[in-house]
This record gives C-alpha cells, structure tokens and sequence, in this order.
C-alpha cells in the first residue's frame, strides 16, 4: 500500500515535533600487527551497557549517532541536496571526529551509478546519516543545544513548518534513530580533511544528481542474542587486524547498539535489528576491493583455534543467524584533524 505525502506529512510532523525536544537518557599508518585492542584513553566514561555474569562487556572508544531514512524513488538527489545545504556547524562542536551521509549500494552497481533496490523495503532504509562523537557526553550536549535546532529548522516556526513539508516530499515515512557504542575504533591521521566553512561543507547540489562518493563503507550487520555478548566481543578483541596497513583504510569500529537510549522519536529495537555492526570506512571502493581480494582479508576472516599444533578449526558461531553485509557510498564527507 502506497503512502500518501500527506499521511507521511502528519507522520514525520509528529516526530519531528517531538525530536525538538528530544534528550537520549541513559595516527598514521603503523606497520605492525596487533590484536584489535581498545584505543579508550583515561577518563573516557564507560558504557551504560549492563555486564554479564561471565564477564564484561567492553568500555566504549566512540559514541556513535545515526538516522535511517527511507528516500522516495526519483527524490534522492533532492534530499542529498537538502543536506548539502542545510544550515549545520557540526564540526566546530567539542568531541565531534567524523560524519558522513552514506547511501546504500549494490556492489554490482556502479560508482555513483544509483541505489541498492533493497533499501527501499529494508528497516535500515537507503540512506544513514552517520557520526562519531568522542564521548556519549559530547553528542548530549549537541542534542540539547541550538546546533541541534539549527541543523533541524527548529530556529523558527517557518523554518520547522518547511522542514516537514519538504521532508513529507522526500521521505517515505519518519527517519528512524539508532545509536552505538562504538568499540575497537581504529582509524588514521587524515593527510588533509575537506574543507568547512562554519562547521560545514559548502558544496554543488543541484537536487538533480546525486553527490559523487567521497568514501565507501562497508558494514556487517550481527545478531548477537545477551547471553553471547561477552564472547562475541572479546572474540573481535583478540583478532588479528592488518586494516592499517592497507591502502586506502580510514576507520574501523565494532558497533554495539546502545538499546536503551530513549527519547521521543526512538521506537524499541526489533527482534529484526542487529545488536553489533562491524563498520569499516574505505577511502573508496577500489580500496575496499583490494583489501578483499587480499591476504589480509583472508587471514581476518580465517579460523583462529589450533589444539596441540592441529590445523585451525572453525569458530562456532555467537549468532542467531547469519550476518548481513550492506555497502554504502559515503558523501559530504566531515572529518577533524585527529581522524575518527
């Protein structure tokens, strides 16, 4: 059944009014190889995520804040256009390190060639909004705070009126939070990081093509029931990663999602959705080929468990059913000079 812009009007009216107010409760290339260890520094605050009676969960190294939209067909250069313009001084904010606008793609397509056909009935949608925040404390206050309203044509009556009109035109319903405790993070010294003005990119949007990729992003999505939890992690903490030796690598991060952040806009997360991404963020996708194709590929990817100097046997799955990979062409890239 067809939804109606005025049904998706009065849907995306009624939470975006309440998102105003909405508060969520609760280095350069190395050579050497090494276990994916915690980069938490001291006095980073901990994970608000219980532990279980046969260990911990790991400390958080990044919060991270996402939105999933569904585009309507034939709209999505006008909604990249809406972000390329909008009114933001995201990166001139304490703790922010990284954001994107990523729109889900087939890798049988072409760069810039369109979108994945899935995204459209998928509950993550075909397009995310994507940031890192160095600490759960740092997106709080920019929730709370008028870059928030700004961002989010809350500035005015006028402003928040045609903010829902043209979200009502674009969008296939509301958009739908998800937040992550990111672990594991690993990531570079940019070389250089795209230009802002004012805490944002300043680009060409016609609203007639879609914005070229700036990046690609390749996510796994895990369905790790809480009493597997504390294997799961500890088993991405003790691989073997040789991501930052590869070319082209910019960041990596184990995506917990932080089910109990609460708010108004925030529905329950479904039995459907996962409850770790892995998320690895490639300079493009020729990059991100290479790295497939490699050793290093193989070698992250193979069995890790040898008995009495046997061959390696396969690790027994933590999951309630198989991971699903999704890939993303990542735009308007924002990065600070420390990198994500």
């Amino acid at each position: 059944m067809k939804i109606s812009p005025l049904t998706s009007l009065v849907t995306f009216a009624a939470t975006l009014a309440c998102v105003q107010s909405f508060q969520v409760i609760s280095t350069p290339k190395v050579s050497t190889v090494a276990p994916l260890s915690s980069t938490r520094s001291p006095g980073v605050e901990t994970s608000s995520v219980p532990t279980y009676s046969n260990g911990e969960l790991l400390k958080r190294d990044r919060y991270v804040a996402t939105n999933r939209f569904t585009v309507r067909k034939g709209r999505e250069a006008k909604f990249e256009q809406r972000w390329a313009t909008r009114s933001s001084r995201l990166a001139s904010l304490e703790g922010f390190r990284y954001f994107h606008l990523m729109r889900r793609v087939s890798l049988d397509n072409e760069v810039n060639s369109g979108m994945d056909p899935i995204g459209e009935t998928d509950a993550f949608g075909n397009y995310v909004s994507f940031t890192i925040w160095k600490e759960k404390k740092h997106f709080n206050a920019w929730r709370g705070g008028e870059a928030f309203k700004e961002a989010h044509g809350g500035t005015s009556l006028f402003a928040f009126v045609t903010t829902m009109v043209s979200s009502a035109m674009v969008l296939q319903g509301a958009p739908k939070p998800a937040f992550y405790d990111g672990l594991l993070q690993q990531s570079i010294i940019p070389e250089s990081v795209p230009e802002t003005v004012d805490g944002w990119r300043k680009v060409d949007a016609d609203g007639k093509n879609i914005l070229p990729a700036e990046c690609f992003v390749a996510c796994n999505q895990f369905f790790v029931p809480p009493e597997n939890a504390v294997a799961f992690e500890q088993r991405w903490a003790n691989r073997t990663s040789k991501l930052k030796e590869c070319d082209g690598f910019v960041s990596f991060s184990m995506l917990r999602r932080d089910a109990k952040a609460k708010g108004h806009g925030i529905a329950p997360m479904g039995e459907e959705e996962p409850t770790y991404m892995s998320c690895t963020i490639w300079r493009d996708r020729d990059a991100f080929n290479n790295w497939r194709n490699g050793n290093a590929f193989k070698e992250a990817h193979g069995p890790s468990e040898k008995e009495d100097g046997q061959d390696a046997k396969p690790l027994m799955p933590l999951w309630s059913k198989p991971p699903v990979p999704v890939f993303y062409e990542g735009t308007l890239v924002i990065s600070s000079t420390e990198g994500a």
